[in-house]
């Protein structure tokens, strides 16, 4: 039982990341137009739209590399917020390497935009910290038993164990 209920607390950790994760690449990529004074306001409904795509757009390249990272922290009981922070980095830099041409004659990804990959492993270290918070403080403790079960009573004298 403890399992599932683990099981939630990592989806929701994730999701969470994820959400904030998705936030830090819309609002850094929209930086340049969010400071062009000349526009004006800008409007509410559509960043909310923005940044619900930012969400789905983290969450669906992070998921495999993300998991991988949970899937290792609960099997070894890691509980270091640096672990998470590099997981994170690792999976934000996996997800924009993962968009970028790689040409295989020269083992070279052709077109690396730096600040976007600045970004994006940004994003992937807040996001690690933000799961760090939610799920990784407590992973593998699930697997142990709880700290405050008293011993059983002693059997009385005489009887069969």
């Amino acid at each position: 039982m403890a399992l599932i209920g683990r099981l939630f607390v990592i989806v929701f950790g994730f999701l969470a990341a994820c959400f904030v994760a998705g936030m830090i690449v819309v609002t850094a990529i929209l930086f340049p137009e969010f400071s062009d004074l000349g526009e004006g306001p800008i409007d509410q409904g559509a960043l909310d739209v923005i940044i619900g795509f930012g969400f789905i757009f983290v969450s669906g390249f992070a998921l495999i590399p993300a998991m991988l990272i949970a899937l290792i922290t609960e099997a070894f009981s890691i509980r270091s917020v640096l672990a998470y922070a590099i997981g994170g980095g690792v999976v934000g830099l996996a997800c924009y390497l993962g968009l970028v041409p790689f040409d295989p004659d020269t083992f070279r990804f052709e077109g690396i935009v730096r600040r976007h990959l600045e970004i994006m492993t940004g994003a992937g270290i807040v996001g690690g910290l933000v799961y760090w918070l939610i799920a990784g403080r407590s992973a593998g403790l699930w697997r142990e038993p709880p700290a405050g079960t008293p011993p059983p009573p002693p059997l009385p004298s005489g009887s069969v164990r």
